[in-house]
């Protein structure tokens, strides 16, 4: 019997940011473009805590939080 290879789960992280406007997604679009493993992202920018969501082939919102900031940007995981 040939082993089962278990691909990595996709994971949704959910974060408050302090991405404010289409000119700030501009300006983080390229920080989380940059990360494998990122199938896809939204801000909800109509909301007031700013949701950034993120499906993300990994376990880890390190490398998340790690590019938002970079960018400039606050972010908490919620």
């Amino acid at each position: 019997m040939e082993g089962i290879l278990n691909p990595i789960a996709m994971t949704q992280f959910r974060f408050k940011t302090s991405i404010m406007c289409n000119g700030c997604i501009e300006k983080v679009g390229p920080e989380l473009n940059a990360i494998q493993g990122i199938k896809k992202w939204d801000v909800d920018i109509s909301h007031p805590d700013k949701i950034l969501t993120v499906d993300f082939n990994g376990n880890s919102e390190a490398e998340l939080i790690h590019s938002v900031k970079k960018a400039g940007f606050e972010i908490t995981l919620i």
